[in-house]
């Protein structure tokens, strides 16, 4: 009999995964190989033939082609693919709501926890913003931690490190300047790129500095056909005297995964219509409307035709270069419909109506210079609101930016939007308010890292020790405050956040490393988990390697004595107790779970651990059994 395989617990290999595919489109071009340390069979490529295979001509070395190069760049990218031995430890006390809401709140690096929600959110992202360092030569960058081979990186990923030492003064007289920004981007957005739904948008606000940087990076991990846009966010209004050109803009640059979708489908990438302009004047029974020019570019010979004022007589031919929107047979039905008119007066060319209703259905295009939302100065004075007046966050982002954002970048208005430079937590605090006003079902996933706050500093005086305490505790208070307002009578109210925080993996190393067993670790083979850890934090580990979503519903229950936990009822049961007998793995069983999982040590016997996989195949043969 074959016992329950074991989980892996650690995050993706990506590198691995990147092989398998090539190997199905040149199996010539990869083979299985030893690897040299561990002695396992693994995939290799033959870059030459590769080369070859790609090329209609000789590939005999490098050769010059258009691209974005810098110091750093093929580390960034092992590091965005290489697995890590890290897991999220839920943390109940600081959490709103924990059993229920369907928010989330990451803290920690953000590269490690993009590759720690990789397999549960995998093509599930509606839209992505982030607000990252500007690198301006007085600000923060990731420094993160390269190595030359995936092995060495996944063995630094199970050592402790402290989050103090995760950001670096980017000086522009580093002369890595570009080079340390470039590669901390690169890496996160190569991960997040996978996060992405097909119908998926990300905006990433940049400034001048580095926003040509950011569009060639952007094209090599999106690729430049899935370019959007640049938006241009009137970000100031005050005027900077000492500059030679005072800015008074921020960059936010757009691409889609895929832009054949938003062109097949282009309401979905719209605003919702205002009713601005719209008005009633003739008292149409259809409601308020807007006149729209009757013209098109473009010579179409059908569309060619005289149209006669009936008012005055005036006849109109379309201007040289264009036609009617219409043919002639189409423009009789409109005149009928009463949907063509003649200006304001009646005396002018024909014009035809568009409907408020018609324009909601399809909304508006949105344009690429955005000032009707608030400026940085308006988001600071509203953020201190929340603090008591004291100012605990720079130049936050406004909400009524995020929202927009939101609803251009979200037509379906239950979508999963994900923002892993959190800052403040506009971002979430913009998804609760809309939801509010809308009655959508948006989820938030707000990932920062606990920068710690200046010395001396309002934060600091007011006991905010880092960035991440001050999120936390704004979307704390934003969500209390919409609830005390109006809110849309579909909304499901959920202004709560499950806190998950990056930390090294629930394992001992022995797990990982079962070759370098020495004697006086023998005592390891007992228990390989650590002392330190519970059964939900064991929980999450196994949530997230088994990649089902970390806010699905978590129910306890005590069977047989044991603690038992029941994710969203049957989609996964876990219990992580000792001496698990026969019978609770049979009772265990008769849920028909689709997943299952136990303590590798946890069992009454051997004969047991072994039968388990037996019993489940007898009673829920659809069930997926592992141990850790």
């Amino acid at each position: 009999m074959t016992k329950p395989d074991k989980l892996k617990m650690h995050s993706p290999d990506l590198t691995q995964e990147n092989i398998a595919k090539i190997r199905e489109l040149f199996p010539n071009c990869v083979t299985e190989a030893l690897d040299e340390k561990t002695g396992k069979l693994t995939l290799k490529v033959d870059f030459d033939l590769l080369r070859q295979e790609l090329s209609n001509e000789l590939v005999e070395g490098p050769v010059e082609r258009y691209r974005l190069d810098w110091p750093g760049k093929r580390a960034s990218l092992l590091a965005a693919n290489a697995p890590i031995a890290k897991t999220l430890r839920p943390c109940r006390e600081e959490s709103v709501d924990f059993d229920t809401t369907q928010n989330l709140f990451i803290e920690g690096d953000n590269l490690e926890a993009l590759k720690l929600l990789q397999e549960a959110y995998l093509g599930k992202v509606k839209m992505i913003y982030i607000d990252p360092p500007y690198n301006t030569g007085d600000d923060f960058v990731y420094s993160d931690n390269f190595s030359e081979r995936t092995e060495e990186y996944f063995r630094k990923s199970t050592q402790k490190d402290e989050y103090g030492g995760k950001l670096v003064e980017n000086l522009e007289s580093n002369g890595r300047f570009h080079s340390n920004w470039l590669g901390m981007m690169y890496s996160r957005l190569k991960v997040c790129a996978s996060l992405l739904r097909n119908d998926g948008v990300i905006f990433v606000s940049i400034s001048d500095r580095e926003v040509s940087n950011l569009k060639k990076i952007m094209d090599d991990i999106f690729g430049e056909k899935n370019f959007i846009g640049i938006i241009e966010w009137n970000s100031t209004k005050s005027v900077t005297n000492t500059a030679i050109i005072s800015v008074n803009h921020t960059h936010n640059v757009v691409y889609a995964k895929s832009k054949d979708y938003f062109v097949k489908n282009r309401i979905h990438f719209r605003l919702p219509e205002s009713g601005e302009g719209f008005d009633n004047p003739d008292k149409d029974p259809r409601g308020p409307w807007k006149a729209d020019p009757f013209q098109v570019e473009g010579v179409r010979p059908n569309q060619q035709y005289e149209i006669v004022n009936p008012n005055t007589g005036k006849i109109y031919k379309p201007n040289p270069g264009c036609s009617w929107k219409n043919d002639y047979k189409k423009f009789k039905e409109l005149l009928s419909d009463n949907r063509i008119v003649f200006g304001a007066s009646g005396e002018a060319g024909p014009q035809r109506k568009r409907f408020l209703f018609e324009a909601r259905d399809r909304g508006r295009v949105a344009k690429s210079w955005w000032d009707e939302v608030d400026t940085t100065s308006n988001a600071t004075s509203n953020l201190k609101k929340f603090f008591s007046e004291k100012k605990l966050f720079t130049n936050p982002k406004p909400v009524s930016l995020l929202k927009k954002m939101i609803l251009l970048g979200d037509h379906t208005r239950n979508g999963i939007i994900l923002d892993f430079f959190a800052g403040s937590a506009t971002t979430a605090h913009a998804v609760m308010q809309l939801n509010a006003e809308d009655g959508g079902n948006r989820r938030f996933i707000m990932v920062q890292l606990p920068e710690p706050t200046p010395e001396k500093s309002e934060a600091r005086k007011a006991g905010f020790e880092t960035i991440a305490d001050i999120a936390k505790e704004r979307i704390r208070r934003a969500g209390k405050k919409i609830l005390e307002g109006e809110c849309h009578p579909d909304w499901n109210r959920d202004v709560g956040f499950r806190v998950l925080k990056v930390d090294t993996s629930n394992m001992k190393d022995v797990y990982y490393f079962p070759d370098e067993l020495k004697q006086e670790d023998l005592e390891d083979l007992a228990d390989n988990v650590k002392s330190n850890r519970t059964a939900e934090d064991l929980l999450f580990q196994v949530l997230i390697d088994w990649g089902v979503e970390p806010t699905l519903p978590i129910r306890r229950e005590t069977i047989q004595g044991k603690e038992v936990f029941f994710v969203d009822e049957n989609a996964l049961i876990a219990c992580f107790d000792t001496y698990i007998t026969e019978d609770l793995v049979k009772e265990l069983a008769r849920h028909k779970p689709l997943r299952v999982v136990f303590r590798d040590a946890g069992f009454e016997s051997d004969a047991v651990r072994i039968n388990t996989a037996q019993i489940f195949r007898q009673l829920s043969p659809e069930t997926d059994v592992k141990v850790i």
